[in-house]
């Protein structure tokens, strides 16, 4: 049996050496593929004041050919999607360019449209501070600072960001107020600042604050709503209620600017 053996190994040998420098074998397993090459016309972040009409700046295209070896245009053939810009409702609308490589592939860019109100000149940007005893959790409302003695992660929540986009249009790094990124500690545990719920929100010259948009890392989802919330210009402080998980986790949440 071992001789048999021995014989198969040199014949299987003889094979794959055979197969391996047979001069009419081709490559199949692999090839090379060429995607479209977008490039947005404009800016990739437009600000439209709310009633002016949108225009459409377009994007341009080109693909590699590879019976000429040169770069083909094929602006003609890029579809564009995602959402329909609105002028006259205030919001971020995502507009989206698509083309098909050579193996049918898509190459996709998106541009992030902004419809707002330019008389708005309230600034909330800045860095803010979580007011751990002012700041409440859950159903008992306990301030933050005792959660954070517990935790044992941080007695002081920091950093909580408001960024300016537009005119009364701003994007947050955190609108828990470090709930989960410091006080439960995931910004140690983990990287990324999967437990931050990052977001946007509006604001108006009375200071009222309102939620777009918002999602965290953590599990995939986003804040139920925000109600109340409130720019004090006097003191520098943001305020709101903040429900979460459909409604299991609540937040009164005072921010102080640093």
């Amino acid at each position: 049996m071992k001789k048999i053996y021995l014989f198969g190994l040199v014949v299987l040998g003889m094979l794959a050496f055979s197969s391996c420098n047979d001069d009419n074998d081709e490559l199949t397993d692999s090839r090379l593929t060429y995607y479209a090459d977008l490039h947005m016309q404009g800016d990739e972040f437009m600000i439209v004041p709310v009633g002016t009409a949108y225009v459409e700046p377009g994007c341009t295209g080109t693909l590699y050919d590879k019976a000429t070896g040169e770069n083909k245009d094929i602006t003609s053939q890029i579809v564009i999607g995602g959402d329909e810009v609105d002028p006259n409702t205030m919001g971020f609308y995502y507009v989206t360019y698509s083309a098909a490589g050579s193996d049918g592939f898509l190459s996709t860019v998106t541009r992030t449209v902004c419809v707002c109100d330019p008389t708005v000149t309230l600034d909330i940007s800045g860095s803010y501070n979580t007011d751990m005893n002012a700041s409440l959790y859950g159903a008992a409302q306990n301030p933050f600072a005792l959660y954070a003695a517990n935790y044992g992660y941080t007695t002081q929540c920091t950093g909580i960001t408001f960024k300016k986009l537009a005119p009364g249009f701003f994007q947050v790094s955190d609108l828990l107020g470090g709930w989960y990124d410091q006080i439960r500690g995931f910004g140690v545990q983990y990287t990324g600042g999967i437990g931050m719920m990052t977001g946007y929100v509006s604001a108006d010259n009375e200071g009222n604050i309102d939620l777009i948009s918002s999602y965290i890392g953590a599990w995939g989802d986003a804040l139920d709503y925000i109600e109340d919330g409130k720019y004090d210009a006097e003191t520098g402080t943001i305020s709101y209620f903040a429900s979460y998980a459909e409604g299991a986790v609540v937040m009164s949440i005072v921010l102080h600017k640093q």
